[in-house]
């Protein structure tokens, strides 16, 4: 199996142990601009707004870190000045997609938070940026089938692919990974992908539309990255018997139990992988969800 560098995995393996972190004590902020979870499917306009808080997120991950870190740092970091130059075009990308749907939806559009963002550098910046753009690619994609008009669709469509190739890039180019996880990508529902960006969010405005979705508590792993086969720890909060632990790759889901607060890395998971633990061994719902998503990044074969 092909693994990143060591320094680079280790970096990887770090931002996504702090964003864990994170996760634990911002998931309450989450709940604070959340509507009350119900049952029925979200609106088009719900839908596209909760893109766009996808995009603010990333919008204001990129500018804000461009701002912090010049050219002069990303050099003494290590990297070639075009690395820093595709960045800037990445931040383009994500304010445009924030005009875009902001613009769609006119008076509907919902505004930006306050968020807070693990990097210290520009080389963590560039981890955490491989983490966003993956979870980006797989809200869109979850996303995808809950979508009614077909123009919005279309509209997603043309942001996923975008989000894709950020993705590649930031984990090959830049992060020396693998540039894709396999044939197919992971898809996250609406909570999950909430759980996972809710970490960044600090406070939103009270006047923001409230999103029918919810976080779940937050999932801890030890190591963050380990080996498939391998027994890791899970932390979390709730009962550590009698669940089980799914994990997501590409369009399958593979159930190993929890036991003591530990479970076995199911053998030959490449990519990035996700993983919630849930009450039910053979199906995952909202209900069933107890903690997560948490996020693995492994190496893919050559």
């Amino acid at each position: 199996m092909t693994k990143l560098r060591e320094s680079d995995g280790q970096r990887v393996r770090r931002v996504i142990m702090i964003y864990s972190r994170l996760a634990a004590g911002f998931l309450a902020i989450g709940s604070a601009f959340a509507a009350p979870l119900v049952k029925r499917g979200p609106t088009d306009i719900q839908i596209l707004n909760y893109a766009l808080t996808l995009e603010y997120l990333e919008d204001n991950f990129y500018s804000g870190a461009l701002a912090k870190f010049d050219a002069a740092a990303f050099e003494a970091a290590g990297f070639p000045s075009w690395v820093r130059e595709r960045f800037e075009q990445i931040a383009a990308h994500e304010a445009a997609h924030v005009a875009f749907l902001a613009g769609a939806l006119g008076s509907s559009a919902t505004t930006a938070c306050d968020y807070s963002f693990p990097y210290t550098d520009p080389k963590s910046f560039a981890a955490l940026s491989m983490v966003l753009e993956g979870v980006g690619v797989s809200a869109y994609l979850g996303a995808a089938a809950s979508i009614a008009n077909k123009e919005y669709l279309t509209a997603a469509g043309s942001i996923l692919t975008t989000e894709s190739r950020h993705a590649s890039w930031v984990a090959s180019a830049v992060n020396m990974g693998s540039p894709w996880s396999g044939a197919l990508d992971v898809p996250l529902d609406f909570n999950q992908v909430f759980s996972l960006a809710s970490a960044f969010i600090t406070s939103c405005p009270s006047t923001n539309p409230a999103l029918p979705f919810k976080a779940f508590p937050a999932l801890t792993v030890s190591p963050a990255t380990g080996t498939p086969g391998s027994e890791i720890s899970v932390t979390y909060n709730g009962a550590t018997d009698g669940v089980f632990m799914a994990f997501y790759s590409g369009l399958s889901t593979v159930f190993m139990p929890i036991s003591g607060g530990k479970v076995t890395l199911p053998k030959g998971l490449e990519g990035t992988v996700y993983a919630v633990v849930s009450t039910n061994g053979t199906a995952v719902t909202d209900d069933t969800t107890v903690a997560g998503p948490a996020i693995f990044e492994f190496g893919v074969p050559l």
